[in-house]
């Protein structure tokens, strides 16, 4: 399959972030389907980065439709995320889970870990396992600019059953139902209906 065009990118955010589930992530001799996303949305969001961060906002503003945004969680992980502009709301999608399916002995080796379910089971651990970091922020994942070897290839057919969920691990937002996961992939971070909400 093609790789997917900036176009892709140019909808609203929560429509993106359903339909890649089921898209391959291809990242420099390995790759993996997309399994589960949380979308974030520039406008109307206190949990997007764009709600109190300026670099953010200005990203948004000068980086074209499917660049990556990368940055350090908690000084502990990597996170990976896609933007999204130019439909009716723009935002940015942490792409959570993947089901790996080329270049299992690289991520093996970097996760230091030997079951699939466990090499890319989360945002930080998908990163560590395809080796993705600060130098890849603002990387082009589309269209112009999209280096060879990494980009993100349509499904040739969904087989995932995708449902919505709250987001994981935030403070604000938090009952939004903007996560998108294949219901029964044993490769999420959290099953669908298991993140509970913060008790006020």
């Amino acid at each position: 399959m093609a790789f997917l065009d900036t176009d892709f990118f140019e909808r609203d955010v929560l429509v993106v972030a359903r339909d890649l589930v089921g898209v391959e992530l291809v990242w420099h001799g390995c790759s993996g389907i997309i399994v589960e996303t949380e979308a974030y949305a520039v406008e109307g969001d206190p949990a997007c980065h764009t709600a109190s961060r300026p670099s953010a906002r200005e990203f948004v503003k000068s980086k074209p439709p499917g660049a990556a945004y990368v940055y350090f969680n908690y000084g502990m992980y990597w996170l990976f995320n896609l933007l999204v502009k130019g439909g009716e709301r723009d935002g940015l999608i942490l792409i959570r889970a993947l089901e790996p399916t080329k270049g299992l002995e690289h991520m093996q080796s970097r996760r230091r870990r030997e079951k699939a379910r466990e090499l890319c089971s989360g945002p930080g651990k998908l990163a560590q396992a395809l080796a993705i970091d600060g130098s890849h922020h603002g990387l082009p994942m589309a269209g112009r600019g999209k280096p060879a070897g990494r980009g993100l290839k349509a499904a040739d057919s969904s087989t995932h059953e995708v449902a919505s969920d709250i987001r994981v691990g935030i403070s604000q937002a938090v009952d939004f139902p903007w996560r998108f996961l294949s219901r029964h992939s044993p490769h999420v971070s959290v099953g669908h209906g298991k993140v509970k909400l913060p008790r006020a």
